[in-house]
């Protein structure tokens, strides 16, 4: 059973990667990616801030469009081949398919990520040049054209000589001489003089890159559920549409909940079953130099607020309350926001929105399952 899922996964891997529109958009992010260094010398302020900004929304973007069309295609295809029918008429469980074809999607769009973080790592180690007269990144530039000029060429040799699939190919010899470049240049300064390793390295980003990840693994494993039972565009249309509501979740259904529970405290308050509490909020820089403390007053109901509902009140709370639970709320995995106002990311605030994010795909999945169960594949 172990190999069986094995080889589901590694073909699935394979198929993902040799897809076109792979290659393609990682060259489109890289391009991006790369053409926001000297964009972000044209800000006010802080031009590094502007690239962390630009260079993170690049990659969750193309992530994003990654699982949209790879992950969309890779079970409804088998469907329409009927060659889910081979497969599941053999000593393979449907359970096991699906959790395959997942498993095996995942892991090219973590490849994929790694390589648009580890490109956007480099462009970000090399900073934005304020002036002319400051210093090119030696290391970056040379390890970092290296490592595409070694997987281009490789890739090039490999289809001309062996017939290997191009794409894949360079996708899976790129990517980890990128991780090298990035570990290269940890190593030395603009002017190649030797330096601690690590002291370039900022962890903060990293935390970034991970739960944004996991906010594409989710999309992942969206796409493979509408899929058991849509069409390709039906299921395309309904992950970017999951997508775009996700990421306006806090606007359209957080907002409604936050209106009514303050019309209910208002309503505790002039009944006087309120007391006034003292909040203090610490906020602490990356650097650590910086540590301020907001203090504000805050009312606080001495009973449940539902308690404060009229009419048709606690039914549309819970109405909105169901629908801001079950949409995942993707702006608790991207943490832009806190890396440009340099605010330093609490450990256990990234742990919960991996968890977060971790159970909407285990839902997903045994949803997939579920539905896949019961579906025709003659």
């Amino acid at each position: 059973m172990f190999e069986q899922t094995l080889a589901i996964i590694r073909n699935t891997f394979f198929e993902s990667v040799r897809q076109p529109i792979m290659l393609v958009l990682l060259l489109v992010a890289t391009l991006a990616i790369v053409l926001s260094n000297p964009l972000s010398a044209f800000t006010m302020e802080d031009d590094n801030r502007m690239l962390v900004d630009i260079g993170l929304a690049t990659v969750f973007l193309c992530g994003t469009l990654l699982a949209s069309l790879i992950a969309t295609s890779v079970l409804t295809r088998e469907i329409d081949n009927k060659t889910a029918l081979t497969i599941v008429s053999k000593p393979v469980g449907r359970p096991l398919f699906v959790i395959g074809k997942f498993l095996g999607v995942a892991s090219a769009m973590i490849v994929g990520t790694l390589y648009m973080s580890f490109v956007f790592l480099l462009v970000e180690m090399h900073g934005v040049r304020q002036t002319v007269r400051d210093p090119v990144h030696g290391p970056v530039i040379v390890f970092g054209v290296l490592a595409l000029l070694i997987g281009t060429g490789v890739g090039v040799w490999c289809n001309y000589f062996y017939n290997r699939v191009f794409a894949s190919t360079v996708i899976c010899i790129t990517t980890p001489l990128m991780a090298l470049a990035y570990l290269l240049s940890l190593m030395f300064q603009h002017d190649f003089t030797p330096i601690a390793f690590g002291t370039a390295f900022r962890a903060e980003l990293w935390q970034a890159i991970s739960l944004m990840t996991i906010a594409i693994l989710v999309l992942t494993a969206l796409a493979i559920a509408a899929s058991t039972r849509l069409g390709q565009v039906l299921t395309l249309t309904t992950t970017l549409g999951v997508f775009l509501a996700g990421m306006l979740s806090d606007w359209m259904f957080g907002r409604r909940l936050a209106a009514l529970r303050d019309t209910w405290l208002s309503r505790a308050k002039d009944e006087g079953l309120t007391q006034t509490v003292e909040v203090t909020q610490q906020i602490t820089l990356v650097t650590g130099e910086v540590s301020e403390q907001v203090a504000r007053q805050v009312d606080q109901s001495t009973v449940p607020l539902t308690q404060m509902a009229e009419g048709f009140e606690m039914l549309s709370y819970a109405f909105w309350w169901i629908c801001y639970a079950l949409l995942p709320n993707f702006q608790t995995m991207l943490l832009v926001d806190a890396l440009t106002q340099g605010h330093k990311i609490p450990g256990h605030y990234v742990t919960q929105a991996a968890i977060y994010g971790l159970v909407y795909v285990v839902v997903l999945i045994a949803l997939a399952t579920m539905l896949f169960q019961r579906r025709e594949v003659g």
